[in-house]
């Protein structure tokens, strides 16, 4: 919170994101069910030494009106049926258990035929505040120290499409082929995401995310322009207006969209993937955003914390990453994009001891 205040705190931040590796210890019986909404949840945060912030938290409840929605699963499938005036959606999502997560196998929305249902169904949507876990995470956090209270705007309406309900191909065709019908049910999803926007911005979060998922080479400069600053404007400065910190997550490939990106608005933007797995080293990042003001948050591959990177290499990336970040009070140490199935709680532990021995400014 100092470095989000414009201070200098007497060490380099570091917070992690947990949540996937958590899910994967829970599947695999090492961990309780209900683990990450518990207060050994955050026990296990301060035992590892890394900084907490609530990663997947939406503080409201989409209320779904004049549509039948159906859900069931078929074994590792799960499926979803939405049948409205102006026609019906499915999705089928497919549960990897080697990978403790789920992929796409049938899109909610496969063509312009469906966006007439898909306006509908976010016409017809409500959202209501959702904010006991917060306050609840909230008062934990702050009886401990262990982190930041964070929750979810929605997506920008193109993410929600590109990421979740269409995917990147679909919506170039959708555009190609009515490009007046495609950005008119764009403007139907904004006005339904701003409903539930408004509710997230008044939650008791001390920081707010708009979790885009972007990567550079799948949503370049010209549809960002287009049809993502806008929305991410408008909230940025809502957020803003409340004394409290915004923030985008951008995890994959840097530089076709971070200078862009800084000129937004936001407080941070998060989950920065570096060279070598990424495209642009920690080092170039302050001069390559064009942005004096804005925090970087990341630095450290998610790979790096599983044996598939030696100790050496480990060790070598984090102490030049905190080389870079301890020269001023811009950066929080964090991961590009999560902690993973298979990571080592030793590396996790390492960091802080790292910071604890080169993170000072």
């Amino acid at each position: 919170m100092a470095i989000l205040n414009g201070q200098q705190p007497d060490r380099v931040p570091w917070l992690g994101d947990l949540d996937y590796w958590a899910t994967a210890l829970v599947g695999r019986g090492q961990k309780p069910q209900g683990f990450q909404k518990s207060p050994e949840y955050i026990d296990w945060h301060i035992e590892l030494g890394v900084g907490f912030y609530l990663q997947g938290y939406f503080p409201f409840k989409t209320l779904v009106e004049n549509c039948e929605v159906e859900e069931w699963k078929e074994g590792i499938r799960r499926y979803r049926r939405i049948t409205t005036p102006a026609g019906t959606l499915r999705e089928c999502w497919q549960w990897m258990p080697d990978d403790f997560t789920e992929g796409s196998v049938e899109h909610l929305v496969k063509s312009v035929s469906d966006l007439p249902a898909y306006q509908h169904l976010h016409a017809n949507t409500r959202y209501e505040p959702d904010y006991d876990f917060a306050r609840q995470r909230g008062e934990l956090l702050r009886q401990t120290g262990a982190g930041v209270m964070l929750a979810y705007l929605p997506k920008s309406p193109l993410m929600q499409l590109v990421a979740l309900d269409a995917g990147i191909m679909a919506v170039v065709e959708m555009m190609s082929d009515d490009e007046g019908l495609f950005a008119e049910t764009l403007g139907v999803v904004k006005a339904s995401h701003d409903r539930a926007a408004r509710v997230a911005v008044e939650s008791p979060a001390e920081v707010l995310m708009m979790p885009e998922n972007l990567s550079s080479e799948v949503v370049g400069p010209a549809l960002f322009e287009q049809f993502m600053r806008p929305y991410q404007t408008e909230w940025a400065a809502a957020i803003q207006a409340t004394g409290k910190f915004s923030c985008i997550h951008l995890d994959g490939t840097l530089k076709g969209l971070l200078k862009q990106e800084c000129s937004v608005g936001l407080s941070f933007i998060e989950a920065m993937t570096p060279a070598p797995v990424g495209d642009l080293a920690v080092a170039d990042w302050a001069g390559f955003c064009g942005n004096p003001d804005t925090v970087l948050w990341g630095g450290i591959p998610g790979g790096y914390f599983t044996a598939l990177v030696d100790d050496a290499e480990f060790e070598r990336h984090i102490r030049q990453v905190l080389s870079v970040m301890r020269q001023s009070p811009r950066y929080v140490l964090g991961v590009g994009d999560q902690v993973p199935p298979g990571a080592l709680a030793s590396r996790v532990r390492r960091v802080g001891e790292l910071v604890e021995e080169y993170g000072a400014y």
